[in-house]
């Protein structure tokens, strides 16, 4: 209960305060990337029930010769990773805050299609309302392995409280002035790819 009021409250107090930046970015977005500004991705929430969650958008439309859509590494421009590293496409997502979709802090919330591919303790990451931020994401964001970025998930589920929130948020605003452990893609790659292969072995 107090988490989410916490989590009301900040997240609403933030998006008043940071109207000029999202008007800006906004603008920004549609004038580098085009229309739509906004990302909309459905993701797994709490208990793995899906909601819907914005991002300012970071990638170009472009397609090969056949209609597919180009990989992402192409379709990246120097202003989506810059929004990227300093976490600007991040914004939109203190609505999904507001709504109860997601909290200010907590596991990230990962693609659909990798619900299958975790183990029975990885999916404790499921128990709580994921996060905009989380103790993987100061912990090494994704210069970590997936075991370990997991691994981290779930210790938050099992640690949570609220000044350990406070810290999370204050490191997250470190790393992001400091633009440390952003990389484009998971080293190890898609998950749902990574775990296949190790099935394999």
């Amino acid at each position: 209960m107090i988490k989410r009021l916490f989590d009301i409250t900040a997240a609403t107090t933030a998006m008043v305060a940071l109207t000029p930046v999202y008007a800006f970015v906004g603008y920004k977005v549609k004038k580098n990337l085009g229309s739509p500004v906004l990302f909309r991705q459905t993701r797994p929430g709490r208990y793995g029930e899906p909601f819907e969650m914005v991002k300012f958008r970071t990638m170009i439309d472009a397609h090969d010769e056949q209609g597919n859509a180009l990989p992402d590494s192409e379709r990246l421009t120097d202003f989506g990773r810059f929004l990227r590293k300093t976490s600007l496409d991040e914004l939109p997502g203190l609505w999904n805050v507001v709504k109860g979709d997601m909290s200010l802090v907590g596991p990230r919330p990962l693609l659909v299609k990798y619900l299958p591919y975790y183990t029975e303790e990885e999916n404790k990451r499921h128990d709580i309302r994921p996060g905009l931020t989380g103790l993987a994401q100061v912990s090494g964001r994704n210069a970590l392995t997936w075991e370990d970025k997991l691994a981290l998930d779930v210790e938050y589920v099992e640690k949570q409280n609220l000044l350990l929130d406070m810290k999370i948020i204050l490191r997250t605003v470190y790393k992001v002035f400091q633009g440390s452990d952003v990389l484009e893609a998971a080293p190890q790659g898609p998950l749902d790819v990574y775990r296949e292969k190790l099935n394999e072995r």
